[in-house]
């Protein structure tokens, strides 16, 4: 996919002439990520950063992680620890 942007815009962005690209790849990821239309993991991937990498450019824009009620039942579902079905046998010395 390529977003074509007029010349006239461009010219007006306040970007620096070398970061331009890396910055409005940033900056449209974030707000895909904002608005819900970007998860973490493809966000990451577009920028080419690791979790905590991400987790901080959120910080330093001021940006929260998106983490809903479906979230946190899949993260405790992860962390459930097998029941045990053995029973408990006393031990007479």
């Amino acid at each position: 996919m390529v977003i074509t942007i007029p010349k006239t815009v461009e010219c007006a962005l306040r970007i620096p002439l070398k970061n331009k690209e890396k910055e409005l790849k940033k900056l449209l990821t974030l707000k895909l990520y904002e608005k819900g239309i970007l998860g973490m993991g493809k966000a990451r991937e577009l920028l080419g950063v690791s979790r905590l990498e991400f987790l901080y450019i959120l910080k330093e824009e001021g940006l929260f992680v998106n983490y809903d009620q479906e979230d946190l039942q899949d993260d405790l579902k992860a962390i459930e620890f097998p029941t045990c079905n053995r029973q408990l046998t006393t031990c007479n010395l």
